[in-house]
């Protein structure tokens, strides 16, 4: 993804209704707004009226949030830009990274072991 692109995609989040981002993570989700009526208790009429153009509560809000595997929280205006650039590079921070070998207290414990010895090696 180009930069510009990514410029885009970011813009177009910051700015999009709290109603389009639900919309938009039920359908990430592949989940039918009829589905959300079995996730979360609310029918689909009243949850259709939520995703166009309603003005819910927040406990149903919290109803919702949960039925589509997320959180509400309040972010403080001077940590926002922070947030959405953790959000942007979610791919990235998903994929588990190995401890470097200087922080691994077990690396290298059983290297002598492993490559048949069969007593541990000794420590100085």
């Amino acid at each position: 993804m180009c930069c510009h692109t990514a410029f885009n995609e970011t813009y177009k989040l910051q700015n999009m209704t709290l109603h389009a981002q639900i919309k938009r993570r039920r359908r990430e989700l592949g989940l039918t707004q009829h589905a959300m009526e079995s996730r979360i208790g609310m029918s689909r009429q009243q949850y259709q009226r939520l995703e166009s153009q309603g003005n819910p509560r927040l406990d149903s809000l919290q109803l919702v949030a949960q039925g589509l595997n997320a959180e509400l929280m309040l972010i403080p205006r001077e940590k926002l830009h922070a947030v959405r650039q953790l959000l942007e590079h979610k791919e990235t921070l998903d994929e588990p990274t190995p401890p470097a070998p200087d922080e691994d207290p077990w690396h290298g414990l059983l290297d002598d072991l492993e490559q048949g010895n069969t007593e541990p090696k000794e420590r100085e």
